[in-house]
């Protein structure tokens, strides 16, 4: 059963009235079921076009929060083998709202790290709703240098609504584990490939996304802050997030236009929580063709490209 948004309630009906017909069977009116449910189906096929084809948005940032959409550890069974999870910060402990460790990707070893959310309640505060305390992001440089080390290409994906703001991760500091992070995203000499697949909330989110390319989920959305966070700063509201989520141009659209992200990854029709394999063999191709541009290119000339790419962002601003 899929979990449908507001905005989805005409296709969940369209999709309940073809499950009743294609239940019913064993009757001398089985042909004409079948050209009925095949009418419906194409009438479906249309709805979901047009409705994900002009999506506002507030409604992008709810299909990716989706709670259907794939998570790291869907992207980790399907995209890649061999995965060997490697723990620790070595200087305070483990963080499993950041997950990181070797693999292969279509026959290229990587080391790929990313943000996990959780599932259902048990998962979700295991994992901490994928935002990270600072030993997570001193896992990922950690993991990073390991990478520069080994000459091993750095793949991350990104979905989290931001670093964890409690009392103890600041106590821990927070934000130097931020940039400590971002510092090492610029520094290494090996390629780095970072792609939204969610939420990229934040400081929490460029930490990892610091990369030589950045690619972005159609669906996905990624900003400075929560639109709901911006509501209640500049609104005193929350109920102002629809408002503040135009305002932010977190879209992918917005973002590539503004030359933040550097290519967008297409989902399959209806977003990537409707065919979860067929969406994670998507960021697949995607990220294996950057991973090919970026793989003749010298340690040094990677870490220059890499650095003004975002330095000229803060020189020339955003149109």
């Amino acid at each position: 059963m899929h979990n449908f948004l507001d905005f989805e309630k005409p296709i969940a009906e369209l999709e309940g009235k073809i499950e009743e017909l294609r239940h019913l069977s064993g009757n001398d009116d089985e042909v004409n079921i079948a050209d009925e449910v095949a009418r419906l189906q194409d009438k479906l096929t249309k709805l979901l076009q047009s409705t994900y084809g002009r999506l506002t948005p507030w409604q992008k940032t709810q299909v990716a929060r989706h709670p259907d959409r794939p998570h790291f550890v869907e992207y980790i069974k399907f995209l890649f083998d061999d995965f060997t999870p490697l723990a620790g910060d070595r200087l305070y402990g483990e963080d499993e709202a950041i997950i990181g460790g070797l693999a292969r990707l279509r026959g290229r070893s990587v080391m790929v790290i990313g943000h996990e959310k959780g599932r259902d309640t048990e998962t979700r505060v295991k994992h901490n709703f994928g935002m990270a305390k600072p030993e997570g992001y001193r896992k990922a440089i950690r993991l990073m240098r390991m990478a520069e080390r080994f000459n091993i290409p750095v793949v991350t994906l990104v979905d989290t609504a931001g670093a964890f703001p409690g009392a103890d991760a600041e106590a821990r500091g927070q934000s130097e584990a931020i940039a400590r992070s971002i510092e090492t995203c610029l520094d290494i000499k090996v390629p780095l490939v970072s792609v939204i697949i969610g939420e990229g909330g934040s400081g929490g989110a460029i930490a990892l996304a610091t990369a030589n390319t950045v690619l972005m989920l159609e669906n996905s959305i990624y900003s400075v802050i929560s639109p709901e966070g911006c509501a209640s700063i500049l609104w005193r509201s929350g109920e102002e997030a629809k408002t503040a989520a135009e305002a932010l141009r977190l879209t992918a659209q917005d973002l590539q236009q503004l030359g933040v992200i550097d290519e967008i990854v297409e989902e399959p029709l209806g977003g990537a929580q409707r065919e979860p394999q067929n969406a994670c063999k998507m960021v697949g191709d995607a990220i294996e063709k950057a991973l090919i541009e970026l793989s003749d290119l010298e340690g040094g000339v990677l870490k220059a490209r890499r650095r003004d790419k975002f330095l000229d962002m803060g020189r020339q601003g955003l149109n």
